[in-house]
């Protein structure tokens, strides 16, 4: 049996490349940043042919890194930002610059369906709202905006994917995606397993664009890049992989990442759940005895966490590193009444705002940088509970710990933070790279590297626990002001 698997951890911000072995341990890891494209206010784009160079130059790196061939890879695992769309032809050419989660462009195509009655066709079928968040509406835009785009597709010429489908193309030549992908696209049965010929038809997407769906885990392709043969088999949307990364496999456990954004994610059984203002969606799709079997979850999308740290760094140039920000945090005693709403491209779960954007409030002459530091932290920490609170109303679950993960997780000032304004257990396991781990999971199952899941939840451990130290009605004070805040900060866009 080989000694590695490679994980591909395709992100927002970087690409990453990391190869752990049994014990689930990182023995090698390389990033790359790559550049973030604005064309104009609310308009988010990467160029697809630098995340693939920059995903396949960390990947030799990290192998070289880890002194290891092709011959001592079990199996790569591909996790990506997810919704993320990018449109190519068959020669691997991409026809536009990918389309980002973040891009708000399609907000008025929303409005649009909204207006013509479909919302509640989307939502029963994909467990998804209509909002410019996720892949379909994307396509469509891509579709009728480049030159010779609609006619090419028409013809067969075009591939559609997200960045799992774009990665998995160039390494193995291979058009396909897991059932986690397929499940943001707005465009896929999420009860029935299938692309969905109604949506295609009020998207216009042609159906010749679609990847072939499987399970998370499971014989893709096989790449020959790496000097010999590698199969891939495991595929996972970033915030999938980090639930199961997280061992997070009986219903009701949940995790959040913080990243970029922040997402959380309740495993919610093998019963598809329904929500008015949360997702429902598949968590991942394993291969058993007579078929694929779906694990679902209930999910809380919040689209600007970390990045509103980075705001204050490249922007505002209030620290020159963004762990500076738990020092300058904590250099005062709390906020001085100052709440930041960093809704720099509107609000995700529970509120879905497209038109929201980012806010301070409570200012006062006697309010500084360290105050608005500490207001833009307790703000991921009280966007995780407007989600955590929906979560709960839907699930019927009471959250009583929740596990983290992300570059953001290792900041103790805001995991202490979270525990005080959630009022529950916030763990934090040793190895925070989950999203990466989960993927590898996925792909070393396929291959027998991992005999069983619950070879993934023995290689789970704790490192560090935070217990609420805040008294219930400063809680609730300082949540009523967040409340507030946000109510004022929607709306405000209006083209």
């Amino acid at each position: 049996m080989p000694d590695f698997v490679l994980a591909l951890d395709q992100g927002t911000s970087s690409s990453r490349a990391i190869v752990f072995d049994h014990a689930g341990e990182m023995r090698a890891v390389s990033q790359q940043p790559f550049e973030q494209i604005y064309p104009q206010p609310g308009w988010v784009e990467h160029d697809p042919e630098e995340i693939w160079r920059t995903q396949l130059e960390t990947a030799r790196a990290a192998l070289d890194q880890a002194g290891a061939t092709a011959a001592d890879v079990s199996a790569i695992g591909i996790t990506n930002q997810r919704e993320t769309t990018v449109i190519w032809d068959r020669d691997g050419v991409p026809v536009h610059n990918a389309i980002v989660w973040q891009d708000r462009r399609t907000a008025g195509l929303c409005d649009e369906l909204r207006q013509r009655g479909l919302e509640e066709m989307f939502r029963e079928r994909t467990g998804l709202l209509l909002d410019p968040y996720f892949s379909g509406t994307k396509v469509k835009w891509l579709l009728d905006n480049v030159e010779g785009a609609r006619g090419r597709a028409e013809a067969g010429e075009l591939m559609f994917g997200t960045v799992d489908s774009w990665l998995m193309y160039r390494l193995c030549g291979v058009h396909a995606t897991d059932y986690t992908n397929a499940s943001r696209t707005l465009l896929y049965n999420v009860f029935e397993k299938r692309w969905d010929d109604e949506l295609l038809s009020a998207l216009d997407v042609p159906a010749s664009l679609l990847p072939a769906v499987q399970a998370s885990s499971g014989a893709f392709g096989e790449t020959t890049l790496f000097g010999g043969s590698i199969p891939v088999t495991g595929v996972a949307g970033d915030q999938h992989a980090a639930l199961f990364g997280q061992a997070c496999f009986r219903p009701g456990m949940a995790k959040n990442t913080y990243g970029t954004g922040a997402f959380l994610l309740m495993n919610a059984g093998d019963a598809p759940p329904r929500s008015q203002s949360l997702i429902t969606t598949i968590a991942w799709g394993l291969p058993e005895k007579g078929g694929d079997v779906l694990t679902y979850a209930l999910e809380g999308s919040i689209f600007i966490a970390g990045a509103a740290v980075q705001w204050l760094r490249d922007e505002l140039g209030f620290f020159a590193n963004a762990a500076d920000s738990a020092e300058l945090a904590t250099s005062v005693p709390d906020s001085n009444g100052v709440y930041v709403v960093p809704a720099f491209v509107g609000l995700g779960a529970p509120h879905w705002d497209p038109h929201a954007r980012g806010a301070i409030l409570g200012l006062t002459r006697g309010a500084n940088r360290a105050h608005i530091t500490r207001a833009t932290l307790e703000s991921i920490a009280y966007q995780v509970r407007d989600v955590a609170e929906a979560m709960e109303q839907d699930s019927g679950t009471k959250l009583t710990e929740l596990r983290v993960d992300g570059g953001a997780a290792a900041n103790d000032v805001l995991m202490q933070m979270q525990a005080d304004i959630l009022g529950c257990e916030v763990v934090r396991p040793a190895c925070l790279e989950t999203t990466a781990l989960g993927a590898a999971y996925l792909a070393g199952l396929a291959t027998g590297f991992w005999k069983n899941r619950e070879d993934v939840t023995n290689n789970w451990r704790e490192e560090r626990r935070f217990s609420p130290e805040m008294s219930e009605e400063r809680r609730e004070e300082m949540y009523s002001g967040w409340q507030r805040a946000v109510e004022r900060a929607k709306g405000w866009a209006t083209d």
